[in-house]
């Protein structure tokens, strides 16, 4: 196997020669190897060895307590969990090339943990394949990047001050050294980069890349997040992966591109004879009606924070909407609904999820709910074209429209009463999230904020 910046060529991890791995990447001046692995929040763990301890790391010899990461339900007497890397999927890191980077699996007692993020999309994706499906995603990568300024976040770009900032070519340049370095480390690594632009917001960015298979998507973006920090800090600024980091500006959606393929890689969602006229197959409609079904449970692990209900919003930035959804609905190419068929057809677009999720649980969840629609053959109704953001809340409720929640109190509420989350995360995580969750709330409302206190200390 020859050592590569990008992915190593497919293989199945059973006929990975791990010397001859280890061989080919000192040989490209690899030192040393991660195993990375994240917390229920999608934020990268993991441990560092020398290189020529590969073999060791992947057979599972990097332990970890898990109660000391958020997420990973273990009380300290348990067994410790072990980082098992995917050894077709290990990469150099672009802009650290002595270092290789493997996506791994939890592992506990000889078998895989049944609360790690990975294999939790694991279970999800071979319940698919049963059903001889494969799940295809793309994530919209939207971030913002901003300096430390004296009176607090600044925008890198001195000129980055309209209104509507949005595809605006002046300061996309003025951004260029970070941001093309990060294209071209990202097309280093494979992933076909094929448009990046200044998002709707001061400061705020997207990158869009070629879709790939579910669990190969939700490793690129938990490693994007970081490598996207790291190369922005490189040139003295930072990275952020808030929803919603000012009140006045758009937020940062991550939004699920899907499909479902067969064993050839047809896509079975493509249908150019779509009696609803959105270019979308019959499958692809039973498909949406699950994800409507359990939109509300969905919410809380695409939009897992109290930051996250901040962005899905109807109004509430100067260029006059937010861009997200706030309606459990689908519709053609329109951007009012939490579920959009671009106007190609051939795929739906998930709309609520945002760039602080765990794109594994997200899309574990995500496509579950599909699965339930397929299997039960239910119906989504009619397309929406119309623009609900106009719309009143009792006219969306005579439509039979439901709301997203509007708190993350709210979504927990919603996921603990769904069925479908107790059997994607499985006991453990389903009670771990529910708590860490209510905690997180919790502590949200119990912090008095600056906008409390210009409004009522010196009211009377």
């Amino acid at each position: 196997m020859t050592a590569t910046t990008g992915p190593v060529p497919t293989a199945t991890a059973s006929t990975v020669d791990v010397e001859a791995l280890r061989a080919d990447l000192q040989a490209a001046g690899v030192r040393y190897a991660m195993a990375g692995f994240t917390d229920v929040h999608g934020r990268l763990k993991g441990k560092v060895v020398p290189i020529g301890h590969l073999a060791s790391m992947a057979a599972g010899s990097e332990l970890f307590t898990g109660a000391a990461v958020d997420g990973v339900p273990q009380d300290v007497s348990d067994e410790e969990v072990s980082a098992h890397p995917d050894l077709e999927r290990g990469f150099q890191l672009p802009w650290r090339k002595e270092v290789a980077y493997f996506p791994s699996t939890l592992y506990t007692e000889g078998k895989p943990f049944e609360a790690g993020a990975r294999h939790i999309l694991q279970r999800q994706l071979d319940a698919a394949a049963q059903l001889g499906l494969t799940f295809n995603l793309g994530i919209e990568t939207e971030f913002f990047v901003l300096e430390d300024g004296a009176d607090g976040p600044a925008e890198v770009s001195e000129r980055d001050h309209l209104e509507k900032p949005c595809y605006d070519l002046t300061t996309t340049l003025d951004n260029f050294a970070w941001l093309s370095e990060l294209v071209e480390a990202m097309d280093e690594l494979g992933w076909d980069v094929y448009s990046f632009d200044h998002e709707d917001a001061r400061g705020q960015f997207e990158i869009d890349f070629m879709y790939s298979d579910a669990l190969t998507m939700a490793d690129r973006v938990t490693f994007f997040r970081m490598m996207a920090g790291e190369i922005a800090r490189k040139h003295g600024y930072f990275a952020s992966f808030m929803a919603k980091p000012f009140a006045d500006r758009t937020g940062s959606g991550a939004h699920f591109n899907m499909s479902l393929a067969d064993a050839a890689g047809t896509n079975l969602f493509a249908d150019g004879d779509d009696p609803k006229g959105a270019g979308v197959s019959e499958l692809g409609y039973h498909f949406i009606a699950g994800i409507l079904r359990h939109a509300k449970a969905i919410s809380a692990v695409i939009a897992p924070t109290v930051n996250s209900y901040k962005r899905l919003v109807r109004k509430g930035s100067t260029s006059g909407s937010t861009w997200a959804p706030v309606f459990v609905s689908y519709g053609d190419n329109n951007r009012t609904n939490m579920l959009r068929i671009p106007s190609a057809g051939g795929r739906v677009e998930c709309r609520a999820a945002d760039i602080s999720c765990n794109p594994y649980l997200g899309a574990a969840m995500i496509l579950a709910a599909g699965l339930e629609g397929i299997r039960e053959h239910l119906d989504p109704g009619a397309p929406h074209a119309e623009n609900m953001y106009d719309y009143t809340d009792a006219q969306i409720a005579e439509l039979g429209i439901d709301l997203l929640p509007r708190t993350l109190a709210e979504a927990v509420e919603e996921f603990q009463a769904d069925s479908l989350s107790r059997e994607v995360f499985g006991e453990a995580l389903y009670n771990s999230f529910i708590d860490l969750k209510r905690a997180e709330w919790d502590s949200y409302q119990a912090h008095v904020s600056t906008w409390e206190t210009e409004r009522y200390l010196k009211f009377f």
